[in-house]
């Protein structure tokens, strides 16, 4: 077997629970090195990063101070991710399997499940824009669907891609993803070229208001972190880890950036960042293409939610439930399918709420699993069975950073009010998990 071709007699991914909760076997690890930069890069292809660029003008920044907390917060929220993806090739293990060295094969039970209520989230966010659009596309040949049957057609066809595993979902990164980058690129440069954006305006920004713009983009990408060496862990076992981190960081930054300056550009000729309104707004910059537009939108909820559904049967089965991949694949769809038709009509307000609360249990975990593998030693040696003190320190920043930091309609914790509405939870959670777990580790063994 050669190159990044699955062995002959199936391209489905093994589906027992060993083949999550064990390292991939060297002979399996054929998987090339540009998958590191696809699967990184086209799950941010999509509407979302036009939404997350527009809610920047209506949180009162101007284009100038919008897009320079689009270079910060994307730049502090791949990082992390970046780095995380080199420990798939030395481990063989998915992102929450790894995290065992650090929290214990019973600590990390609880971020895995908070990552398959992540996962499920994240198949509504994506799925609302993109079935709005395929909506939209099936009216232009006559046909009415409603939005339910739109949204499980691209639902069922995002299962049945997870369930075959991570063999087609890396496919799916590599050649949808080609695609949507080169319609994506038409579509930007048309709006980008229409749009209706004060670019030389400008005004003053509160301190407390840049910080949450630059939480908000921050999440963005660091929402990734949970899912980055699920697709780096099938790389040979002596792959370079700058190379991984490199491409990993280029394919986040190159999707994620070019995507929200679009969106913000985009933001003068849109009524609010609603996924109707921003999907209007392309179909009618587009002109004849519009339908095209309208296909790209729909078929972008594929990559990334191929990639939800699959990490989530990955995380469920860490969280200790012993479900079968399949009906775990099955399940989040579902729910993420119920979630979509519940919130639809409260995307925009939900879709932040969401970004800024989900960061409060990933950043401190991130924290940890990066300082005991980039602090300590990282010899391969069999996790520990019980809670440990990195299990400790994730739950205690965890607890806290949401009680003092958090800003969300939903809660604004003391330190938050105090700041004017700033929102600094993320980075007192990783720093701080991260630093009080390096300071109680054993020193490095030198090889």
């Amino acid at each position: 077997m050669t190159g990044n071709t699955p062995s002959p007699h199936s391209l489905m991914e093994d589906l027992s629970a060993a083949a999550v909760r064990e390292p991939v076997p060297l002979d399996r690890r054929t998987m090339k090195m540009d998958r590191v930069f696809w699967s990184h890069f086209s799950p941010n292809l999509g509407p979302g990063g036009w939404v997350t660029g527009a809610l920047l003008t209506s949180m009162g920044l101007d284009f100038r101070t919008g897009v320079a907390a689009v270079l910060l917060g994307n730049l502090i929220g791949a990082l992390p991710v970046a780095l995380a993806a080199a420990i798939g090739p030395a481990t063989g293990l998915t992102q929450m399997e790894a995290s065992r060295r650090a929290l214990g094969q019973t600590g990390v039970r609880v971020p895995a499940f908070l990552n398959w209520i992540y996962c499920v989230g994240w198949d509504a966010v994506n799925n609302v824009p993109a079935a709005t659009a395929l909506m939209t596309l099936l009216l232009t040949v006559g046909l009415a669907a409603p939005f339910w049957l739109a949204l499980a057609i691209l639902a069922g066809v995002q299962m049945v891609a997870s369930i075959y595993g991570h063999h087609v979902v890396q496919a799916l990164q590599k050649y949808l993803g080609a695609v949507l980058l080169v319609v994506f690129a038409v579509m930007g440069v048309v709006f980008a070229l229409r749009g209706q954006a004060p670019l030389a305006a400008h005004h003053a920004t509160s301190l407390g208001t840049f910080l949450l713009a630059v939480g908000i983009l921050v999440s963005f990408n660091l929402s990734w972190a949970s899912y980055s060496s699920d697709y780096t862990r099938y790389l040979p076992a002596g792959s370079n880890p700058k190379k991984v981190v490199l491409l990993a960081l280029a394919g986040l930054l190159g999707s994620a950036i070019p995507f929200q300056i679009l969106g913000l550009v985009c933001a003068g000729s849109m009524a609010d960042a609603s996924p109707i309104t921003v999907i209007a707004s392309l179909r009618q910059a587009m002109g004849p293409l519009g339908s095209v537009a309208l296909a790209a939108i729909a078929l972008s909820s594929i990559t990334g939610n191929s990639f939800n559904d699959n990490t989530a049967s990955y995380s469920l089965i860490s969280a200790g439930l012993h479900v079968p991949r399949v009906a775990a694949a099955i399940l989040t769809a579902a729910l993420g399918y119920g979630l979509a038709v519940a919130g639809a009509g409260r995307y925009a307000s939900l879709y932040t709420d969401y970004l800024l609360v989900t960061m409060y249990w990933i950043a401190p975990w991130i924290g940890i699993v990066l300082a005991d593998w980039y602090c300590g030693d990282r010899r391969l040696h069999p996790a520990p069975a019980d809670w440990t003190r990195g299990a400790t320190i994730f739950a205690v920043t965890s607890v806290l950073t949401i009680a003092l930091f958090s800003t969300s309609s939903l809660y604004t914790g003391p330190v938050a009010r105090w700041l004017g509405g700033a929102d600094i939870g993320y980075y007192i959670g990783f720093f701080g998990a991260a630093l009080c777990y390096a300071l109680g580790m054993p020193r490095r063994v030198s090889s």
